[in-house]
């Protein structure tokens, strides 16, 4: 027994009166002295003047005659003193902070009744003395280990089979807890013993198996005494998880679900699938299907996700699941049975299949109506023009300082921000309200066409009847950029969206064929971000040749290979996996310089992206890469390795990141001043110098793979910032340039204050290609929020910058995100309360920040339309009420901080510091709502995005009762 139960033991008993005389408490503690107090004099404790009440003593005196009972000859005493014995250890209620009285006046004869429970025939009533003796080695478990476990086992084996033990539970809930841990140690113990058998530790009776059966029982008592958690763990610890599905009902499902999903970022896999799983048959069996839904899509299970889809009977119900696939971005080919016939019939019966309003939902086509009524609401329909953005006149720059940026760099910064805080809302002046000859595209010069003319497919986002007619004269026109661009915003504004017209195929496919590059390429990435996570097979044939072709230059192959990425995210499809790495291995056998070349990151990047989120599956491809031998492989395994675990928080897979990290690959320059290397051949020097240049690129993709497989959790993002900042401190430069972009990974559209600060640090730093990436990260990190303290900042970069033409086009683009579509739009890639990674979205963001990998190369060159990759991951940060006809529906609702609830007791509240607003309502990104009466019933478990309402029936009857 532990220090501490011994020392609440002899205080306990003292009566407040006799205090004043501890001289009379050492005389009757010299009388009755029992073996306990020796001990605890022995141990040198000074309570001395431990004093036993009447009635005390009259059951300690009862206890020692029941012991000397079980020690006669007489077996016909045995059983009566077992039961008195039993009943005298049940009744003693006690405070919850001591030890009950008849353990603590058994306990020093516990030793002798363990050798007389060694040496009794087997009976049940030896059976009985191993039951008793189990809740009384509870007072011993510091020196022997596991006794309680060991007796319950040796009792239980001892019954016939006919009448088993009592429950645990009736010994209280004390037991049932120490039991529960003792269980948890035996089978850790027993699964290493495994193979090998260890005498010194004697064995425990029993199967596993009877250790389970064992710890289902403590679940049952668990889940009906409040403590779901503890049964979790348990069911958790001995690996049978699966078998708490029957133990459930009505009353604990929720708790334990939650804790369960909870859990799942903090487990290692398989244990994280299998819990997902389980909760989700949970709330399949309660009928709970917007939740079932949510973690049928965290699966990735087409199978569990056309199940969850089509159980509801209910139309309403299944509305709204269709809202939450359509958010999701869930291809519509896995919602229809799979059928034996040839593709092109399955998708004429599936039309048919799904009634028409259903498919509205799953299209996503009144996202672009109900987000301008949205706007309308919040009173920011107008457009803004670039200064309301810029505010330069609050800039401190110094009076007659000439900024040397040429204008024309000022107009495609003005181009992007113009997008992206218009976006959505079609009526920005510089693009869409502009006449013909006025445009703003035609203020930017070659290249800069191309990004002016996409942007309109951003300020008409989600809008495709009204956008494709405004894209559509642009189409037409003879300068090459313009038509390039045009082409790419039919794909941009088709982004998230599905129409039956399939306008971006029809109108992109044939220009995947031009021999004009800059056509080609937009064709190439307008189908990517219109068909983005939509694993239409159909699209095989525009891209596919692409990736394969030698005679096209790696830029045009590595964009194929990106926006096969983008179409089939996450599917580990097997056509699209095989031709990139025949494709990158028949280049690395014939030493093809092109794998040299910048593009290849993207090639190896539409790799990945296949795999995004898919954990194990990604195990062969990364064994085939292992084989190509070029420099290259290695930046390949790190990024199908860290898009297969992204958003998992896997920490071994972030430990091996980091690894990757820690080797300082110097280049041949400063070999130089190395001294062990000054006598080394000239030669060889040189051969270094060539194959360092290249081979260090695989560090920067490790320090964005640790924000990858960080950011789906919140500790573990947090502990991802400290590494970070270690890295910034020792790391080589080109470790040092992506550290603000994982930073902006990991939070990206939740600008916490040190964060903002640590970025601002970052963005002042010497080397400029790092400030760069920290002022874009900043950009990332408020995308959308109107941060004022974050827009602040990038005001007084923008005079501090002033001279820099790089670094002021990137304060402009990150000044456009913090205020992207005014406030309403945000850029994280999590939705439904941050449970579900929307996959589309993390591929975008992961190719925009590639691209800045090699920011002089890329977005500083002329491919600035890249950041036009982020569009897969925009989507509106609204709350929007609908009616049951799907009409905007206002009611009032809280919004505030979101609080985490799980495992707490009681009903706690979920949200902290609200504001009651009507709806439709902005919910930001750490924010949570919720309905402010209850005169509504909403069908989704996660108020955001489309939440239909149905009137409560019990509503109108408790309000007239009040009255």
């Amino acid at each position: 027994m532990t220090k501490a139960q011994e020392f609440a033991i002899s205080v306990r008993s003292e009566d407040p009166q006799k205090k004043e005389k501890p001289e009379d408490g050492e005389k009757d503690k010299a009388e009755g002295s029992s073996k306990l107090l020796k001990d605890d004099k022995s141990k040198g404790d000074d309570k001395e003047g431990e004093e036993l009440s009447e009635e005390d003593q009259q059951l300690k005196g009862e206890l020692e005659m029941l012991v000397e009972r079980l020690k006669e000859s007489n077996a016909e005493l045995y059983r009566p003193a077992l039961e008195t014995l039993r009943t005298l250890i049940r009744t003693s209620t006690s405070s919850m902070t001591s030890v009950p009285k008849p353990l603590k006046f058994l306990r020093p004869h516990y030793l002798d009744l363990q050798a007389l429970y060694d040496i009794w025939p087997i009976s049940e009533d030896k059976s009985l003395f191993g039951d008793i003796l189990s809740v009384l080695a509870m007072t011993y478990s510091d020196t022997q280990p596991r006794g309680t476990l060991k007796y319950r086992l040796l009792s239980a084996s001892l019954r016939p089979a006919d009448s088993p033990l009592a429950d645990p539970g009736t010994w209280g809930h004390e037991y049932v807890r120490h039991l529960a841990a003792e269980l948890g140690d035996e089978y850790t113990l027993r699964e290493q013993e495994g193979q090998e058998d260890k005498t010194d530790t004697p064995k425990l009776p029993g199967t596993i198996e009877d250790l389970r059966s064992l710890a289902r029982q403590c679940a049952i008592f668990f889940l009906g005494h409040n403590a779901e958690p503890d049964a979790v763990d348990l069911l958790e610890e001995l690996e049978i998880i699966k078998d708490i599905v029957p133990l459930v009902d009505e009353n604990t499902y929720g708790r334990v679900c939650q804790y369960m999903i909870r859990m799942v970022n903090l487990l290692p896999p398989p244990d994280d699938v299998s819990f997902l799983q389980t909760a989700h048959t949970i709330y399949v069996q309660h009928q709970k299907f917007p939740e079932a839904l949510a973690l049928a899509i965290r699966l990735g299970n087409p199978d569990l996700i056309r199940e969850d889809f089509n159980a509801p009977g209910n139309p309403l119900m299944k509305r709204q699941l269709a809202f939450l696939l359509a958010r999701a971005q869930i291809p519509l080919e896995w919602l229809h049975p799979p059928s034996e016939d040839a593709d092109g019939d399955a998708d004429v019966e599936f039309q048919e299949e799904i009634p028409e309003d259903l498919l509205e939902c799953l299209s996503n086509s009144r996202l672009s109506t109900h987000f301008r009524e949205f706007g309308k609401e919040l009173g920011v329909l107008e457009a803004k023009s670039l200064e309301d953005v810029y505010k330069s006149h609050l800039e401190n720059t110094r009076p007659g300082a000439t900024s040397n940026v040429d204008s024309a760099r000022g107009n495609l910064a003005g181009t992007f921000v113009n997008a992206f805080v218009n976006a959505g809302f079609g009526n920005d002046k510089l693009m869409v309200e502009a006449d013909e000859g006025n445009s703003w595209i035609y203020k930017n010069k070659d290249h800069g066409m191309m990004s002016a003319a996409a942007s309109l497919g951003l300020s008409l986002l989600w809008d495709t009847d009204v956008g494709l007619s405004h894209v559509d004269k642009y189409t037409y026109s003879a300068e090459e950029h313009i038509k390039a661009g045009a082409l790419f915003a039919t794909g941009i504004l088709n982004s998230g969206v599905r129409t039956e017209a399939d306008a971006a195929l029809a109108l992109l496919g044939e220009f995947t064929e031009n021999k004009s590059v800059p056509l080609k390429t937009s064709a190439l990435m307008g189908l990517g971000l219109a068909y983005a996570g939509s694993h239409r097979e159909d699209l095989l044939p525009f891209l596919l040749p692409h990736v394969a072709d030698d005679s096209v230059s790696m830029e045009i192959a590595s964009l194929a290979a990106l926006a096969l990425g983008f179409i089939f995210v996450g599917s580990e499809n097997g056509e699209v996996t095989g031709t990139i790495l025949q494709t990158l291995m028949e280049k690395a056998d014939r030493e093809d310089k092109s794998l040299d070349e910048k593009w290849a990151r993207f090639m190896v990047l539409g790799l990945g992206l296949l795999y995004l989120g898919l954990q194990d599956a990604s195990d062969a491809t990364i064994e085939t890469l292992k084989v190509i031998e070029h420099p290259i492989s290695k930046t390949a395994q790190i990024i199908v390795e860290a898009c297969a675990f992204a958003g998992t928080g896997n920490v071994l897979k972030v430990q091996a990141m980091l690894h990757h990290c820690d080797e300082h690959i110097v280049p041949g320059k400063d070999k130089k001043k190395d001294e062990e290397n000054k006598n080394e051949k000239k030669d060889e020097k040189a051969k270094d110098q060539s194959k360092e240049k290249r081979d260090d690129t695989f560090q920067s993709f490790a320090v964005l793979a640790v924000a990858l497989i960080a950011m789906g959790e919140d500790i573990g993002a947090e502990m991802s910032l400290r590494q970070f900042n270690h890295l910034m401190h020792y790391g080589e430069p080109i470790i040092r340039k992506c550290v603000p972009l994982a930073i902006g990974l990991v939070s990206t559209s939740n600008p916490q204050l040190p964060i903002l600060d640590t970025l601002s640090k970052y963005s002042h730093d010497n080397d400029l290609a790092v400030a760069l990436n920290a002022i874009f990260a900043m950009g990332l990190v408020g995308a959308g929020t109107n941060n004022a303290r974050l827009a602040q900042m990038l005001r007084q970069l923008a005079g501090y910058y002033y001279k820099e033409p790089d670094c002021l086009f990137m304060v402009r683009i990150a000044q456009g995100l913090v205020h992207m579509g005014k406030g309403t739009i945000g850029l994280n890639p999590f939705f439904c309360d941050r449970s579900i990674m929307s996959r589309p979205a993390v591929a975008g963001l992961l190719a925009t920040i590639t691209a800045f990998t090699d920011a002089k190369g890329f977005v500083l060159d002329k491919y600035h339309w890249m950041l036009y990759f982020l569009v897969t991951a925009m989507f509106p940060r609204f709350l929007i009420t609908l009616d049951e006809e799907l009409n905007s529906f206002p009611v009032t609702v809280r919004v505030g901080q979101a609080v985490d609830v799980v495992g707490q007791a009681g009903k706690p509240r979920t949200i902290s510091g609200f504001q009651t607003h009507q709806t439709p309502v902005r919910v930001g990104t750490t924010e949570r709502s919720e309905l402010a009466t209850e005169e509504y019933i909403p069908f989704a478990h996660v108020l955001e995005g489309f939440v239909i309402l149905q009137k409560n029936p019990g509503w109108e009857k408790e309000d007239k009762m009040d009255v």
